[in-house]
């Protein structure tokens, strides 16, 4: 694993035309891959972006071809002001990116509301005759809506005062809200926190966090299309837990097993929200553990996701 800073990773990326707009991605594949390795597409979380990955992202470039795009209003992004920001909308993005790139078969790895965004993917793959998800990992999200615990300054950005509550947002208040969801001992360093702000920060993205929020009421809304993706899944699918999160930790793991009592969750007791940052040599063991035995034998394994889809 290798620390990348903010830049290098922009430096590495690629852009893509999405509704007027410039969406910022990484898509890499190291040799040991090999030559046509599957395609993982690893969907970030609120506020941050795709760097979120970048503990992780040598590990799984040796195995997979990995996409990565900042959504919409995040990262290196574009964050136009003027913008119906919602889930379905960043589902078609990923969907736009990925058909751009000829890719029709894919596993996901998701965090935080890019669980949501997976939730939405994956209810849109049930209605297909050729499913195009062969599986799915979550990291902590509020993927059961009334297990969802948003920070109190969440609260007061998604609400009516959103607007005006916007303009106090700073480096210090994110600094001190942010760190809050991460576990005890395993806080994000004042160095990576600027970091984070940094991203945060560009194309004025801290200027329209309250629009971005309105996903917490998108979950309500489509609570009975979203959820059995998870508790009733018709991929491969497995939780990532840290379950000291504050936000969606061991009570939405809780409140899940009374509607999935056989549910894949591999927990991690001192770890906070960000599970790929806390702990990232344990999200990578328990990645590449699910992926091992959901490998064919030799011989059997379908092409990955260079498709054609027609």
């Amino acid at each position: 694993m290798t620390d990348v800073s903010p830049n290098t990773w922009q430096s590495q990326g690629k852009t893509f035309a999405y509704q007027g707009h410039q969406i910022f991605y990484r898509d890499e594949t190291a040799e040991e891959a090999g030559e046509s390795p599957e395609v993982l597409v690893c969907v970030h979380g609120f506020p941050t972006s795709s760097w979120d990955w970048h503990l992780l992202w040598r590990t799984l470039t040796r195995r997979f071809r990995v996409i990565a795009p900042d959504m919409i209003g995040f990262g290196f992004s574009d964050k136009p002001k003027k913008y119906d920001y919602s889930i379905v909308d960043q589902a078609d993005l990923h969907e736009a990116l990925l058909a751009s790139l000829n890719i029709e078969h894919y596993h996901i790895l998701a965090h935080d509301y890019g669980d949501s965004v997976a939730q939405e993917l994956l209810a849109r793959d049930t209605q297909r005759e050729s499913p195009r998800i062969q599986s799915c990992i979550m990291l902590n999200g509020g993927i059961i809506p009334t297990a969802h615990r948003p920070r109190p300054i969440q609260t007061l950005l998604a609400g009516p005062l959103g607007p005006l509550a916007v303009r106090l947002l700073n480096e210090s208040t994110f600094r001190k809200s942010f760190t809050e969801v991460f576990g005890p001992e395993t806080p994000p360093t004042s160095s990576e926190l600027s970091d984070y702000w940094s991203m945060i920060t560009h194309n004025d993205g801290h200027r329209i966090t309250h629009k971005l929020l309105g996903y917490m009421q998108e979950r309500r809304d489509n609570a009975t299309r979203w959820v059995p993706t998870v508790t009733q899944p018709t991929v491969p699918l497995r939780l990532i837990n840290g379950l000291l999160d504050p936000v969606s930790g061991k009570h939405l793991i809780d409140a899940l097993r009374i509607l999935a009592p056989e549910m894949d969750v591999v927990e991690l007791r001192d770890v906070g929200h960000y599970p790929q940052v806390e702990a990232p040599a344990r999200v990578l063991e328990a990645i590449i553990e699910f992926h091992d035995r959901l490998a064919p034998p030799a011989g059997d394994r379908p092409e990955s996701g260079q498709e054609s889809t027609g």
